[in-house]
């Protein structure tokens, strides 16, 4: 960055002078007062640290132009908390502190040091806020520190004021401070109609009851009262908590017609009184979205490095039941060249379909579950969708319905549960290329171009501990389980369909039974502002039985592409150690490998180079395998005893430009051990010299990872 600023000439302003100062770091001049400043930090932090007696040095060592300058602390012996005890100007608080001792971040032994201190203020507001004591704050708590110089020894004594305002207590003879009630809510559904902003007293022409809170507005309510009573934690008569204001915010915020919310209090009682008369009225404002809207889109498409383009047409209604359910209907068409490996040449893909989508602000179940609704803001989705492709190999429809829920389990996981999936596939054999078609019929990946049914059950659970806004370490991890056909198989019985052969039919199609599960952890390290270290690993099994002989076509596993092992395309690596032989390239017309088994690991090292430019270089590892043998694909099962040595290798680097909003990605793969080459010599840099040819460029929109 330096470098890039001395390019520039300092008394012009014109491009490219201004945009390189822009982007560099100007020199730093050498400041004597600067390091006296230095020392005096370094000292005081060491002192605030609980190193009293804590010494720093510094010195300049002055070569040309160049000032290099090196502190040297010797810390010493740090003071330690000898005793610890605790003084309440207002009894009233001991109980509740003291019980919460445990929680305590001041330990007798400890180094004495004074950011400690501040944080066990904030944590003792926290506790008073949290039951009930809404003016308390962390002024209120302060420390009287003893110093004993001979024995470097400390004697604490934490200290909370009396409340300031109010009446002594004739008993007690301090000023306890106030216990507060939730009083009247008062909840504006929408206040860009609200007339009178400082008024928190309910009109009577616009103002009607549900369930103890009052709701006031100047027209017809659009959303039903219910949907936002259970989205609330604030409930008339409970004491206030912190949370519960945090919690309403955020369920609130995630209805999708609430644009903003404000929550505020208001002391409805003098402080004269006694401290159960103490009520807190409650005003929640809530301005909402436009119900309605339409929108176009228009965009480019990058499918493992076939690129085409993709239109939509999108309609959304934001309440359509009056309850913030969210229903969307999309229309799509899109066309996307497809490169043939072995003739090189592009044919194209078609593609159109419709998809309606209603997502319910509730957990639909014969119980009533309001606490559920509250604590982990449940979604129940009802969708269905129809999409046809036109490729140059198939043609086929797909019909889908589902029936899911979606609920937070804390601040960091999220699950979701699919009870019911239905996939209609529909294969137009006088529509597909007949070569292909023979070629792979009666082989697994055969069944899944048949006309055939999936009816599945889904698990699935999301951990994610970023925090945003903190650069910090976290992790993610995600698992998925599904059976599918055992509900199919059911009715199929009861209906007695099936063949001659034994397969089992329901609506006189054929149904696939498996189970299916996978797991993906990742670890993101974060170094400091410019640079990261990305860990992945992941993995994934199927399993097909009963009325399948293998699972379908979108359910198999993959490797290969922008976000999976990047030296190879997606599609094009494995199963195995199988090699394909050339004399299929003219009936199989694209990459298409699949397999039951997937591992993957991944590392990436991640660095800023300049402005909106990033880089990585990586490195990934994994391939896919079939769980049963299969005729003239010995190569490809998954065996104990070799499937480490069928591990295909591949790094690379990628650049990566950060507009914020948009990352663009492109990054180049590079093999370095391909299991489809004979074993002794799968290690390709040991065997030939690397070419121009052997770079892989992948394009994606995003981090892989």
């Amino acid at each position: 960055y330096l470098f890039l600023y001395n390019l520039t000439n300092i008394n012009k302003e014109k491009w490219p002078h201004n945009w390189l100062r822009k982007i560099g770091e100007e020199p730093v001049i050498y400041d004597p007062s600067k390091t006296e400043n230095s020392v005096e930090r370094l000292g005081q932090y060491l002192e605030n640290k609980g190193y009293y007696h804590a010494r720093v040095l510094d010195s300049v060592v002055y070569k040309r132009k160049n000032a290099s300058v090196h502190y040297w602390i010797e810390p010493r012996e740090p003071y330690r908390i000898r005793s610890f005890d605790c003084v309440f100007e207002d009894s009233s608080l001991e109980p509740l502190v003291m019980s919460d001792t445990a929680n305590s971040l001041v330990e007798v032994g400890a180094v004495f040091d004074k950011d400690v201190l501040q944080n066990e203020r904030i944590r003792i507001e926290s506790l008073l806020r949290e039951n009930g004591y809404y003016r308390f704050s962390k002024e209120y708590v302060y420390f009287q520190a003893d110093i004993d110089e001979a024995q470097n020894a400390v004697d604490v004594t934490l200290r909370i004021r009396e409340f300031i305002e109010g009446q002594t207590n004739p008993f007690t003879g301090q000023k306890h401070h106030p216990k507060y009630t939730i009083g009247n809510i008062y909840i504006y559904p929408n206040t860009n109609i609200l007339a009178e902003a400082g008024s928190s007293a309910p009109s009577a022409p616009d103002t009607f009851e549900y369930e103890g809170q009052y709701f006031i507005s100047g027209s017809k309510i659009r959303l039903k009262p219910s949907v936002i009573v259970n989205s609330s934690y604030l409930i008339p008569g409970r004491y206030y908590r912190l949370s519960d204001v945090d919690r309403t915010y955020k369920n609130l915020s995630s209805l999708g017609l609430i644009r903003y919310t404000n929550i505020a209090f208001r002391e409805r009682d003098s402080l004269d009184r006694s401290v159960e008369d103490n009520l807190l009225d409650c005003r929640i404002e809530l301005t909402q979205k436009n119900v309605q809207s339409y929108q176009t889109e228009v965009a480019g498409t990058n499918s493992a490095g076939d690129l085409g383009i993709r239109g939509n047409l999108l309609y959304q209604n934001l309440n359509v039941f009056r309850g913030a359910e969210v229903f969307n209907l999309r229309f799509t068409a899109a066309i996307e060249a497809l490169k043939n490996r072995s003739n090189k040449e592009f044919t194209s893909m078609k593609e159109f379909g419709v998809e309606s989508a209603i997502l319910f602000p509730k957990f639909f179940s014969p119980f009533r579950l309001e606490r559920f609704v509250r604590q982990y803001s449940p979604k129940t989705s009802l969708s269905l969708s129809y999409n046809h492709q036109s490729r140059p190999d198939y043609t086929r429809s797909i019909f889908n319905g589902s029936f899911s829920y979606r609920w937070n389990g804390n601040a960091y996981l999220s699950h979701t549960l699919v009870p019911l999936e239905l996939n209609y596939v529909q294969i137009y054999e006088d529509q597909s290329d007949a070569v292909f078609i023979d070629s792979i019929r009666k082989t697994p990946i055969g069944y899944s171009f048949e006309d055939h049914l999936v009816s599945m059950t889904r698990y699935g659970f999301e951990l994610n501990n970023q925090r945003i806004g903190q650069r910090k370490d976290f992790y993610f991890l995600r698992f998925n389980v599904e059976s599918a056909g055992n509900l199919a198989s059911l009715a199929s019985r009861i209906g007695s369909e099936g063949t001659a052969a034994g397969t089992g039919l329901l609506f006189n199609v054929p149904y696939f039974q498996y189970m299916r599960g996978d797991i993906e952890f990742r670890y993101y390290d974060i170094m400091n502002v410019k640079n990261r270290m990305v860990y992945r690993v992941y993995a994934g099994l199927g399993y097909s039985y009963g009325n399948s002989r293998a699972l379908p076509f979108e359910k198999k596993f993959f490797s290969g592409g922008p976000n999976s092992i990047r030296a190879w395309s997606t599609r094009d690596l494995g199963p195995g150690s199988f090699a394909e032989p050339d004399t299929l390239n003219e009936v199989f017309f694209f990459p298409n490998k699949t397999g039951d088994i997937k591992l993957e690991a991944n590392i990436e090292y991640r660095f800023k180079v300049v402005w909106k430019l990033e880089s990585a270089v990586f490195l990934d590892m994994g391939n896919i395998w079939a769980a049963r043998d299969e005729t003239g694909r010995e190569d490809a099962t998954f065996r104990w005893n070799r499937f480490y040595k069928e591990i295909a290798v591949g790094t690379g680097f990628g650049l990566r430009f950060d507009f914020s909003f948009l990352l663009v990605r492109f990054d180049f793969g590079i093999q370095l051990r391909d299991p489809a080459l004979p074993e002794d010599s799968r290690w390709v840099p040991l065997f030939r010299d690397f070419n121009l040819n052997d770079l892989h460029l992948k394009f994606g929109i995003g981090y892989p990872f």
